[in-house]
């Protein structure tokens, strides 16, 4: 029998609803009736296409000796973190207290009475074994502590509260000249390290040292450093080599073998992050083919029919209809033999001198492909890729390939190739605003009219979509629109809009008709952060709106970076971007309160931050240029960190630009070589 969950817009909540414990969705009524009945509150935490989460959802979460005694004792929660990434911070940060270490899925009891958490980890086995107890243990273990000794409860709870407040209770203090250096330095030593194990995109960091790499340092060379990472992500297995996407992380330190899953909020970032190794120069084949083929992955699979991207496809998937359980990467890879059979001869040999193709595989006795050179692949080789797109999509696949929403949907359609892993088809607005800046930047950088028009629909989709009573919202589920927009959502959508204004202009001759007043709408949605999400007292943004707040232990503001770069971060520099647009000082006086709201973190924990250094960058080494839409169109496809571009028809006579820095203006270039000389001396001002 389903139970609460049954209902639920979440992909991830339904997952569950056919389990025997009795979830409820986070709610004032949840909570209300575990203070009710006097019960421990079991949270737990996760998403769609979390492995361990799906593990745990067929084991623990659907035994039914487990479910009787949860039920009895327990008020269970079940909670999707791409619904509620503030309630999934403040726990996460509760549970690195409690055990020293995190994760999905987030398993945490809390009191009834004040929501505090006193006990917590991640994956829970039904019978004791990798070190860990078994979960029925844990759950009666924890039922009698909370009957007979509450004040060994309390005293846990006591210092988890107080370090949880504490945490956001940052000191304010002024900005050091030498703070720069030292955050991007911080980034270069985190991106170039070579450590063991896992590798994951580090975007955020990625995009420091790309600030840095006008700058010298004297123990790493960052531009070598981005230049690695590039390669890294472009020709590893983490990169889908026959259809585009970039898989979550690598579980090994040589970036072959991917966790599979494909998440829209990496793929953004690592496409804008391509487009600007590209524009700084490294012009590397291979980087201009996975953001080509990354489009059109995002084209075929993950774009609804309203224009918006949907937010992430499955590792696992069925190799056959008949089968209970999916396998990671089965919709991925290939056997040695399947090669040889799929292949002429010419176009094996082919493949196997451009990727790592051996006959034991490099994955559970598979192949994933990873390239061996950045090199523009031969046309013998992208044959061969079209020949295995065919076998994994079919043969008749056209523009779009329709999404598995659910594993019986997978299961029951009879698709003309392999079973494709299910697709979250949720509309996120901070995933989609990644996006969208990633195929801004690509369409200013390598003028693909298709990049832009991706960018233009998503965009005019949140924003004739997503407010409503004049409030913006963070999720849309088939037109079923849901959450007040967090921090992330307006920081990285305001990022997205004037991306979008900055790669387009209104006179761009190629730009859709009737362009939407992309720098209009960013200061109209500026506007509606600053008034609920903004902290009058000690500056910053806050994670949730003032009159969304009432459920949470405390009231974050996010500053450090995960898989996606912290709010304020990206808010901060998005001040200083519409300060120089608008001149509008107020912008750029909020932006140095915040960065002085956040000057002692950059200080004593310069590795968590990037984003804030990149937003430090920004304020101290703000250019503006003004000139004609041809100096413009060209400066656009440079990379230019801290620079803001206006095309203005009045210049000075002769004169081919004005180079602006701050609140004064450089002599008027009557050269594109002193133009280019202002522009460069302008942006290395913090040394």
């Amino acid at each position: 029998m389903p139970n609460r969950l049954l209902h639920a817009q979440s992909l991830y909540l339904r997952k569950h609803a056919h389990n025997p414990i009795n979830w409820w969705a986070w709610s004032e009524d949840a909570i209300e009736t575990a203070r009710r009945e006097n019960k421990i509150i079991f949270l737990s935490i996760g998403y769609s296409s979390c492995h361990w989460c799906t593990v745990m959802e067929g084991e623990a979460f659907s035994d039914e000796t487990i479910a009787d005694y949860l039920n009895e004792n327990f008020l269970p929660i079940k909670v999707d973190r791409e619904e509620r990434p503030d309630l999934d911070s403040i726990y996460m940060q509760a549970l690195q207290m409690l055990t020293g270490q995190g994760g999905w899925p987030l398993n945490i009891f809390l009191t009834p009475d004040d929501l505090v958490p006193f006990y917590g980890g991640t994956y829970f086995p039904i019978d004791p074994k990798y070190g860990r107890p078994g979960f029925l243990q844990i759950l009666q273990t924890l039922r009698r502590l909370y009957d007979s000794d509450r004040a060994k409860i309390d005293g846990v709870k006591s210092e988890i509260l107080t370090n949880l407040q504490n945490s956001v209770l940052l000191p304010t203090q002024t900005l050091s000249d030498e703070l720069l250096k030292l955050g991007l330095e911080y980034s270069a030593g985190i991106l170039s390290a070579q450590m063991p194990g896992t590798r994951f995109p580090m975007i955020p960091y990625a995009d420091a040292v790309l600030h840095a790499v006008r700058f010298d340092f004297d123990r790493y060379d960052a531009r070598e450093a981005v230049t690695q990472r590039g390669l890294d992500l472009a020709l590893g297995g983490i990169f889908d080599h026959v259809a585009g996407g970039f898989h979550r992380y690598t579980v090994d330190a040589t970036w072959t073998v991917p966790h599979f899953e494909k998440m829209l909020y990496d793929n953004g970032q690592i496409v804008e992050y391509l487009a600007n190794l590209w524009a700084l120069g490294v012009q590397e084949p291979a980087f201009e083919r996975a953001i080509a083929k990354t489009a059109q992955w995002l084209k075929r699979e993950m774009t609804a029919p309203e224009g918006y991207f949907y937010a992430a496809q499955d590792a696992d998937s069925f190799v056959t209809p008949e089968d209970a359980e999916p396998e990671e990467g089965a919709f991925y890879v290939w056997s040695y033999s399947e090669l040889q059979e799929l292949l002429t001869s010419e176009e094996f040999t082919e493949l196997s001198e451009q990727f790592s193709i051996v006959p034991a595989g490099n994955f559970e006795g598979k192949i994933v492909l990873q390239r061996q050179n950045s090199d523009q692949l031969s046309q013998t080789a992208e044959t061969a890729l079209s020949k295995l797109f065919e076998v994994r999509y079919g043969a008749c696949v056209s523009d779009t390939f329709p999404p598995a929403r659910n594993a019986e949907e997978a299961k029951s359609i009879a698709w003309s190739g392999r079973i494709p892993a299910v697709t979250d088809t949720k509309m996120i607005v901070a995933w989609n605003s990644l996006m969208i800046s990633g195929l801004a930047r690509s369409y200013a950088v390598f003028r693909e009219l298709e990049y832009l028009e991706l960018a233009s629909q998503a965009a005019d989709f949140i924003l004739q979509n997503q407010w409503i009573d004049q409030r913006f919202y963070r999720l849309n589920y088939g037109s079923k629109v849901e959450l007040l927009a967090q921090a992330e959502d307006f920081a990285l959508f305001i990022k997205a809009l004037l991306d979008l204004h900055q790669a387009t202009r209104s006179i761009r001759s190629d730009a859709p008709e009737n362009q939407t007043d992309w720098l209009a709408a960013a200061i109209r949605i500026q506007a509606e952060f600053d008034e609920y999400l903004w902290s009058l007292e000690q500056g910053g943004y806050y994670n949730t709106a003032k009159d969304a707040s009432r459920d949470l232990l405390i009231r974050e503001r996010s500053y450090a970076d995960n898989a996606t770069p912290a709010a304020n971060g990206i808010a901060i520099a998005n001040l200083v971007r519409l300060s120089l647009l608008t001149e509008n000082l107020d912008y750029f006086d909020r932006a140095e309160q915040a960065l002085q709201a956040f000057a002692s973190v950059m200080e004593q924990s310069p590795s968590a931050c990037p984003s804030l250094f990149v937003a430090l960058d920004w304020f101290r080494n703000q250019t503006l240029v003004r000139s004609s839409i041809e100096q413009i169109t060209a400066l656009e496809t440079q990379y230019l960190p801290t620079t803001a571009l206006i095309v203005i028809d009045a210049l000075p006579e002769n004169a081919v630009a004005l180079v602006c820095q701050g609140l004064s203006c450089k002599e008027p270039a009557l050269t594109q070589e002193q133009m280019m000389q202002q522009l460069q001396q302008s942006q290395i001002r913090s040394r």
